[in-house]
């Protein structure tokens, strides 16, 4: 795509999440660089901090003129958060047209869907659709004092629960138990308080998740209820999002939570084909893929000469 129809299109696409910022720079159908850093998402680091890694991807993917900025970040609800997100990448693209969208947008987008159901399960979980005829809906998304249910964090605090709730009983810790103290290098469950309340933070317990599915597969019973309580949390998701949508698929699933286990990619399968949701399918190409997508349908704006 170009914006003149001879040059190519210089685009910048950003995913930025809740543990890491991903970039990639195309001239058109060509890409020429890649770069990561930190996550330059305020709800989760500071604005310093989002401005550095910002500015540390956009030096890493080189100078150049940049027609548009396409960036897929969580906690995008209104106009105002992502004017805000503008403004931080604004001074790295001048005269550049930024369009800022929720990060789900990213999922659907990077399994070249242009209608149907996103989710994303990282760091936190949200999800996002359109259908044929351009509604737009989303369910939860709301961080993690209010949901997030079935995220990284969400199942990260939950083993920890579920570690302190043995110990409250007077029982050994069982397999999730054990493997939750080894982690935290801790030797008795009660100091999980204290750690959990302390200098840690969300993406910290979000990487303890697969903590879980390691516990669910060595046969545990508390790793087997957390992750049925997350099938059963997507699956409320998609049921309110398709009914609000009135449309049964295709779902498009993304962030780690949801490509990397495929104990719990199965298990939503099966629990998404029996509310009659089809056509589902895991994310296989990074989300920042989707910039590139949203971009080729979205012709720049003509400018005045």
């Amino acid at each position: 795509m170009s914006n003149t129809g001879q040059t190519p299109l210089a685009l910048v696409g950003l995913d930025i999440g809740g543990t890491k910022t991903h970039a990639m720079r195309w001239s058109g159908e060509t890409k020429l660089a890649e770069a990561k850093s930190g996550s330059a998402n305020v709800q989760n680091v500071s604005v310093e901090t989002a401005k550095a890694n910002i500015a540390e991807v956009f030096a890493a993917l080189g100078a150049g003129h940049i027609d548009r900025v396409v960036a897929g970040a969580g906690g995008i609800d209104t106009e105002s958060d992502a004017e805000f997100l503008r403004s931080l990448i604004a001074s790295h693209a001048p005269g550049a047209e930024i369009l800022v969208v929720h990060d789900t947008r990213l999922i659907l987008a990077a399994g070249h869907a242009s209608t149907g159901m996103a989710v994303i399960l990282g760091t936190g979980s949200a999800a996002w659709g359109v259908n044929a005829e351009g509604k737009e809906g989303r369910a939860g998304g709301w961080g993690y004092l209010l949901g997030d249910e079935a995220s990284g964090y969400w199942m990260g605090r939950e083993a920890v629960r579920h570690t302190l709730r043995e110990f409250n009983r007077g029982q050994v810790p069982g397999e999730l138990g054990r493997r939750v103290l080894d982690a935290n290098n801790v030797e008795s469950p009660d100091e999980l308080i204290a750690l959990f309340h302390g200098d840690t933070d969300r993406r910290y317990w979000a990487q303890q998740s697969p903590l879980v599915f390691e516990a669910l597969l060595a046969g545990d019973s508390d790793s087997a209820v957390i992750v049925g309580e997350a099938v059963r949390h997507v699956c409320r998701m998609l049921g309110d999002l398709s009914a609000l949508l009135e449309t049964n698929g295709p779902v498009i699933i993304g962030g780690g939570v949801g490509t990397h286990q495929p104990v719990f990619q199965e298990k939503l399968r099966v629990a998404m084909g029996a509310i009659g949701l089809v056509d589902i399918r895991f994310l296989a190409l990074d989300p920042v893929e989707g910039t590139k997508f949203i971009s080729d349908l979205s012709p720049l704006p003509a400018k005045n000469t």
